[in-house]
């Protein structure tokens, strides 16, 4: 198991249950340069996630950095800003509702921790909750974790 998988699992797997959700993602930007890689995806359909890499405010995650703010698609292609091709996430593990919450390391938005669907959801207050609540456990680790990435 890789480490993040180690580090996400316990929280990810929970998450994934209690809301039915089809994936849970952890999205972590680079300390080199811009790019934004996934190094884990629980609920992967393929291995595709460990190569993708979004260039910072590109894609779910990108736009979650660097807005720090979540950001929500029920419908996805339908309604996002830019191409379909620009969300490789979505596209790798075939999603269509997906909602992003940033991770913040300090005051800096350095993550994004993802649940998705793929079929058509539409978010409850409760499951952004949940997803915040992970959000918040993972973001305790991050200094730890994350301090050869940023």
């Amino acid at each position: 198991m890789e480490p993040f998988e180690k580090w996400i699992s316990p929280e990810g797997n929970r998450l994934k249950r209690d809301l039915s959700c089809d994936v849970v993602g952890l999205a972590l930007q680079n300390r080199a340069g811009l790019d934004i890689t996934w190094p884990c995806v629980i609920g992967h359909r393929n291995e595709k996630y460990k190569y993708i890499t979004v260039r910072y405010g590109k894609g779910i995650a990108g736009k979650v950095i660097s807005s720090s703010r979540p950001m929500e698609i029920t419908s996805f292609p339908n309604g996002i800003l830019g191409k379909s091709t620009d969300y490789p996430i979505m596209l790798a593990e075939q999603l269509i509702s997906a909602y992003a919450f940033p991770l913040l390391c300090g005051d800096s938005p350095k993550g994004a921790l993802l649940i998705g669907f793929r079929d058509v959801h539409y978010f409850t207050e409760e499951e952004k909750s949940q997803v915040i609540e992970v959000a918040r456990g993972v973001e305790s680790r991050l200094p730890e974790y994350g301090r050869d990435r940023f």
